[in-house]
């Protein structure tokens, strides 16, 4: 049986880089989710794909940025011209080939270090056998790369839903009218930029919880106030929440709900527990006189503006009396008497806690924690797993039964749904084995389901094992990884087969990536025995709460450089990469990662509006920014070699200007050495490697390894990516990778 080899020739206005869509594949039927496998470059505008024991198959060649052929069909090998021609024999204009002849392009790199391979028949041979680009399976999440978005942040479909926040307004200095909604993207917005996302590389999205929530300022998610329904401000007619789960499968792609069981509002939760407070339309400022309100869309008073009575804590649980008043007096102005003092409002100035605030002694123990708010030195003690994170995040009883029973089934419904994975907030304030119970009923519903958290910390977050951390070892990551008891040997334990964000790693990053050093990292990768399965954590360089600074406040505000070889790094070492939505723009470069000034609003942040920077008139641009490409680019890479998604790390190697280390999946099924340069060009050499043909996916560069070493060349704030029996080059040079 002879291989499929096809050959395709890119029209001159497609992009630089071409992927190849198949199925229908005979004689065994298989198919790729879009956008398929991204072909290897061969000179002149030419691109390859072999197959492996396939000998028909239909397909799609597209460039992921619009650009695409009619569906085809081929049953042997042979070469589609750019004008749409089918050929059997090779045209003349081909420069390098795919399980065929390599002719050099001119003014390829010919300097090779190592043992190059040489001109004889032999080697000839050796260096035509290319493994060929394996597709996903679909069942190992470390396959992935992630796309974290704020969905209210990102891309408004439709204004009909826009909602303003009470908190932060911002307003046109000139006309004094509000702008900006906090709750302006959408699920129809981003549906409409699926395939921004997906032609950027990105195989998972990750999404802000969806779940419908109550506070002043919730636009991002996290006060949930009645888990079993999805926020009316994200949905439309057209674009629900299945609606969105659905669309992104039909592109291949994965989503990942961002959940919160820790905490709920500070109002309860809808047909379960009430929280005690005054309804808010009848809460008069000090100094002000009651429907005196005249803030944006609240005007006469702060309740709700979007409810036809100006209350939106809508509870069948809640106090006779208050739910009397939820169903009338919009304006506020029937005298109402406060049940806890005896006192009657509206009243100018009257305690702000009471409609604002919650009486942490008088909470219902049956859903929430009795031992008060979090304060000073709690922050890195036991306190962090019994009192309350904030007064709009109330701390849940998580052991309860009849709170597990109704945030498990809540859960459950979203996983039947179709979300594919899950991402668990405020981690280190539930204690492991109670999370694990959450985590393990989840995976006993949905097999095979990837399930990571946040557990922050700002340092290397080795707990009792030293590093300088003042914080015990049952508070941060690698104890939540392992299902062991002994703080100071995670070898007590096996994989809990939970997954955490990797804060160790990006906790180096103000000292090393964000100067323009990988120094440190070395040491950081050096300690990854103590996670239960180092290949799961989740990397990234910054997100919506923090990033590499010394305050841990700001989006990344280092040259582009910089930036460009923190990408190469988190793309290469272990782990699954996610991007926070802008970065591959340096959207707000610099900007605060949340407010921080009193008056601060959300334009002036990290999670300003990013919709601009989508739209048709500006969409051009920001594919065409050098970090947009760059990432694109690492993705096609990563996408294409195993080892990079899954192979552990071995023969570690950080001199601050540059890295190199070994991936091996499968105990050779994949195999990759790879070399980082940070600053100037870096020369790599690593030894006790496997013998065999290895091929750099970023220049092309082949060596020929005999003796269990290789060397070779890699130019400053570029990679070497070097895969034994690889594919040769993927994409195109950028301004980094080249």
């Amino acid at each position: 049986m002879t291989d499929l080899v096809l050959h395709f020739q890119k029209p001159a206005d497609w992009a630089d880089t071409v992927n190849i869509h198949y199925w229908n594949t005979h004689p065994e039927s298989s198919e790729t989710p879009w956008p398929g496998m991204p072909m290897v470059t061969e000179g002149n505008g030419w691109f390859g794909y072999e197959f492996h024991g396939v000998t028909s198959a239909s397909v799609v060649f597209h460039d992921g940025l619009g650009k695409q052929t009619g569906d085809l069909h081929r049953d042997r090998p042979g070469w589609l011209t750019a004008d749409g021609t089918w050929h059997d024999l090779q045209p003349a204009t081909i420069g390098a080939g795919v399980g065929g002849r390599r002719v050099a392009a001119k003014g390829a790199e010919k300097k090779k270090t190592g043992k190059p391979t040489g001109p004889s028949k032999s080697n000839r041979s050796k260096s035509s056998k290319k493994h060929p680009i394996p597709a996903l399976t679909g069942e190992d999440f470390r396959e992935e790369t992630i796309y974290f978005l704020i969905t209210t942040r990102f891309y408004d479909g439709d204004p009909g839903n826009n909602f303003f926040c009470r908190d932060r307004i911002k307003f046109d200095p000139e006309t004094g009218k509000p702008e900006d909604p906090h709750w302006r993207g959408d699920f129809k917005g981003l549906i409409q930029r699926l395939d921004y996302i997906r032609d950027l590389g990105f195989t998972a999205i990750w999404i802000t919880p969806p779940v419908e929530n109550r506070s002043g300022l919730d636009y991002h998610g996290y006060h949930a106030y009645d888990w079993t329904r999805i926020d009316p401000r994200l949905e439309s007619k057209d674009a629900t929440y299945q609606d969105l789960i659905d669309e992104v499968h039909k592109r291949g792609m994965k989503l990942i709900q961002d959940v919160v069981i820790n905490h709920s509002c500070q109002y309860g939760i809808r047909g379960k527990v009430h929280i005690d407070h005054l309804p808010i339309k009848y809460y008069v400022p000090q100094g002000k006189e009651h429907g005196q309100e005249n803030h944006g869309p609240y005007q006469g008073n702060l309740g709700n503006y979007a409810w036809p009575n100006r209350d939106d804590i809508d509870n069948p649980v809640a106090p006779d009396w208050y739910r009397e008043r939820h169903a009338r007096d919009p304006e506020g102005i029937e005298p109402l008497i406060d049940p806890k003092t005896g006192e009657t409002v509206p009243k100018p100035g009257y305690d702000p806690g009471r409609f604002f605030g919650i009486d942490a002694n008088e909470l219902d123990p049956a859903w929430y924690m009795q031992d008060g708010f979090i304060c000073g030195g709690d922050w890195e003690s036991a306190a962090v797993q019994t009192k309350h994170i904030a007064g709009d995040c109330i701390n849940l009883a998580l052991e309860n039964e009849n709170v597990k029973e109704y945030l498990l089934g809540a859960i459950d419904h979203y996983l039947d749904m179709g979300v594919d994975a899950l991402r668990v907030d405020t981690v280190k304030h539930v204690p492991r084995d109670t999370l694990l119970a959450y985590v393990d009923a989840w995976k006993a519903h949905k097999p095979n389901l990837f399930v990571f958290g946040e557990n922050l910390v700002k340092g290397l977050g080795w707990g009792d094992l030293g590093g300088g951390d003042n914080g015990p070892s049952f508070i941060r990551p690698w104890w939540y990884t392992r299902l062991g008891h002994d703080p100071q040997d995670p070898n007590s334990g096996g994989d809990s087969g939970f997954a955490v964000l990797d804060f160790g790693l990006f906790s180096t990053f103000r000292d090393n990536v964000s100067k323009g050093s990988y120094e440190q990292i070395g040491q950081v990768l050096g300690m990854d025995w103590i996670y239960g399965d180092p290949t799961t954590l989740v990397t990234f360089l910054q997100n919506h709460d923090i990033g590499p600074d010394n305050d841990f406040m700001f989006r990344y505000k280092g040259e582009q450089w910089m930036a460009a070889c923190a990408y190469n790094m988190i793309w290469t070492v272990r782990g699954i990469p996610c991007l926070y939505f802008g970065e591959e723009i340096e959207f707000m470069k610099g900007a605060p990662q949340d407010v921080i000034g009193e008056k601060d609003t959300l334009d002036t942040t990290g999670r300003a509006y990013f919709g601009d920077h989508l739209g048709k008139q500006r969409i051009h641009e920001t594919r065409n920014h050098p970090i947009y490409r760059h990432i694109q680019r690492l993705n096609l890479i990563r996408r294409a070699v195993p080892a990079l998604q899954k192979g552990p790390m071995s023969h570690v190697n950080e001199w601050g200007s540059g890295m190199s280390f070994v991936r091996d999946y499968n105990n050779g099924q994949s195999y990759v050495v790879v070399g980082l340069a940070m600053g100037g060009d870096q020369g790599i050499s690593v030894s006790d490697v496997r013998n065999g043909i290895y091929r750099d996916t970023v220049t092309g560069n082949e060596i020929s390894v005999g003796n269990g070493s290789i060397g070779f060349h890699v130019n400053g704030n570029s990679a070497g990516i070097y895969v034994l029996d690889g594919p040769g080059k993927i994409g195109e040079d950028g301004s980094y990778l080249r």
